[in-house]
């Protein structure tokens, strides 16, 4: 590499970088000393159930956005053109579904962690399956989302590789465990506006250089980086509008559905409508940043057209071009790569906190509250903030792992993605199909990690033979996506750099495009799930937790006469027991963990007992998320 890749950070740009950290870490000690003080596991894991609309939506937002996506987007868009642009498409549905299907399910709950449900939907054994499987996925990608971003960083500008890291992740510990849930939450809020400022900035600037964003589309235009809509039905092919629009979706419901870093944000709010409300305001703000990951590729073209920074050897990888460009746009404007800089570590922040945050709920309820029944509310308070701290090294010591893989780096990501369609696929089982027993779901879950394990290890291998740089692959296929949290890192199992022969038999299972992976291994989960719950004796209707099935079948039978819907088990026992739905199932959760309640929570759920349920049926209550 040429001495044109080392362009410097000047004083302000560290400057912008530092109060990044300093304003993210005074949020958390903010929270730390105000307000009920963190004393209550509700309050540090839940905020207290007390965040409006917008905090939440905007930190659901930041969660998804990631360092990785920053990078990714635009390269993508630069490399391939803009057919990616239709995944936005697939967010319409993976928000509505979650919205009016797993919200109401989970808020009416009153759980705490997502993986509660399956213990009240099936028993304790498929809970601890599910969260066990939760957290090794996120412990895999903490250290990988944190030392990719700070790697590509350090190889363009000399930013001090172990500085990055340790900043990010020490500043990140300090205020998730200081702060709890409603630091992250905020910080997250701060953050969103920061990755938009940064990403603006670069764009506005960029467009100028190039002549305008007029110069910028008929640049793009001619050297054929404007897609058409392109309906090919082939699943092996990486980019078309039904793997985009169609694929999309599951990896949307997996992220958006039952990710607990998700659910948290849903279950911390004030109300359910304000839950539905938050997934309603993220819609549109996806958008904007699929459009700005866009546009940023288009202005990348527009300055360097088909000859590259990569080509021209000034970057080794993919992923380290974004930032050659920024330095390369900003190079007379001091404080502008610090801000993009900042821009592009917020995205780090908000994923990793969201990451310890997440582990840190689940660990406490489900693995450590059922066996300490008698735990007071101080000490599992102050437990939490211990493990979200214990994460927070634990983070780093894995960025220390990851810098160590080199090649093993890709399998890393690899093994976090291949992990989300099958938790997507149990809570569905559960969820959908009233007849589905405890048997069936754990077989379903371990059938649908073996068959994601056997594509992605087939894959990974069948590619050996040609070995490919590893960045550029991550890069080539992760796009603003889910760089974040379940299934973004699915991104780099799939790669289509050059045309070969179309592949047949196992081979072509190989190659299925990285957007149907959660479709595919979700769909392995229900499918096997029924199978064995039918061949092991279907749950009864009577012996279903009331409130843990949504009545999908039961609506789309709506033909049969109800005698024959009751016999598939599409009718709920909530048909007969009109206050069941708020109460009950949290009641139970909560005494089988031995933890009492706060007396002000205690008073709210007395009130909504009193107050009259707009139906008795889960078929029309469950739906009815007023808007």
């Amino acid at each position: 590499m040429g001495d044109v890749v080392q362009m410097h950070f000047t004083t302000p740009d560290y400057v912008i970088f530092a109060l990044l950290l300093v304003a993210s870490t005074c949020i958390g000690l903010f929270y730390a000393l105000s307000g009920g003080r963190q004393r209550t596991t509700q309050e540090f894991l839940l905020a207290d159930r007390s965040m409006s609309c917008l905090p939440v939506s905007l930190s659901l937002l930041a969660t998804f956005q990631s360092a990785v996506a920053i990078l990714g987007a635009p390269s993508e868009i630069y490399t391939y053109g803009t057919q990616y642009w239709f995944l936005g498409v697939s967010y319409f549905l993976g928000l509505l579904i979650p919205a009016h299907v797993f919200i109401p399910v989970f808020y009416r709950l009153r759980l705490t962690s997502a993986y509660e449900y399956l213990e009240l939907r099936f028993n304790k054994t498929v809970r601890i399956m599910g969260t066990v499987t939760f957290i090794f996925q996120m412990v895999i990608y903490m250290g990988v989302v944190l030392y990719a971003p700070a790697l590509a960083l350090n190889a363009v500008t000399g930013f001090d590789l172990w500085g990055a890291v340790l900043a990010m992740g020490l500043v990140c510990t300090l205020y998730t465990t200081l702060g709890g849930l409603k630091a992250v939450i905020w910080t997250d809020v701060f953050q969103t506006i920061v990755m938009f400022a940064g990403q603006l900035a670069v764009i506005i600037v960029g467009a100028h250089q190039a002549g305008g964003m007029g110069e910028v589309w008929r640049k793009a235009m001619n050297g054929s980086r404007i897609a058409s809509l392109d309906l090919n039905p082939d699943p092996t092919e990486r980019h078309t509008f039904w793997t985009l629009g169609v694929g999309g979706v599951f990896l949307m419901l997996a992220l958006y559905g039952v990710n607990q870093a998700q659910v948290q944000r849903y279950l911390s709010s004030r109300t359910e409508r304000e839950a539905v409300m938050s997934c309603y305001v993220v819609f549109p703000c996806q958008q904007v940043v699929l459009c700005l990951g866009c546009l940023m590729g288009l202005v990348m073209f527009a300055r360097y057209g088909e000859e590259s920074p990569l080509d021209k050897g000034y970057v080794k990888t993919n992923d380290q071009m974004v930032l050659y460009f920024v330095m390369d746009v900003f190079r007379d404007l001091p404080g502008l790569p610090g801000l993009f800089v900042a821009c592009l570590f917020s995205g780090a922040l908000s994923t990793i906190s969201s990451a310890f945050n997440s582990l840190a709920t689940v660990t406490m309820e489900d693995l450590i509250k059922p066996y300490c029944p008698a735990m007071t509310e101080a000490k599992a308070t102050l437990l939490s903030k211990g493990l979200a701290l214990a994460y927070g090294l634990v983070c780093l010591a894995m960025a220390y792992i990851a810098s160590l893989m080199g090649s093993v780096l890709q399998a890393a990501f690899s093994i976090f993605g291949m992990v989300g369609g099958p938790l997507l696929g149990l809570f569905c089982l559960g969820m959908f199909f009233p007849w589905a027993n405890s048997t069936g779901a754990i077989v379903g879950l371990v059938a649908g990690l073996a068959m994601a394990f056997w594509i992605g290890i087939g894959n990974f291998v069948s590619r050996m033979a040609v070995p490919t740089p590893l960045l550029p692959i991550i890069n080539a296929t992760t796009m603003p996506l889910h760089g974040n949290m379940t299934t973004a890192v699915m991104t780099t199992l799939i790669t289509s750099i050059t045309a070969k022969p179309k592949p047949t038999g196992v081979q072509a299972l190989y190659n299925l495009s990285y957007l149907w992976y959660s479709a595919h291994n979700s769909t392995t989960v229900v499918i096997v799930g029924l199978i064995v719950s039918l061949l092991t004796g279907p749950m009864k209707e009577k012996d279903l937790t009331p409130g843990t099935v949504y009545p999908v079948l039961g609506n789309l039978l709506f033909f049969l006469p109800e005698r024959y819907r009751e016999k598939l088990c599409c009718v709920t026992p909530l048909s007969h027991k009109p206050k069941a739905i708020n109460t009950q199932p949290y009641q139970m959760a909560q005494e089988s963990n031995g933890v009492a309640q706060h007396k002000e929570e205690e008073k709210t759920e007395e009130e909504e007992r009193a107050t009259p349920q707009p139906s008795c049926r889960l078929a029309h209550t469950v739906q009815e998320t007023a808007l």
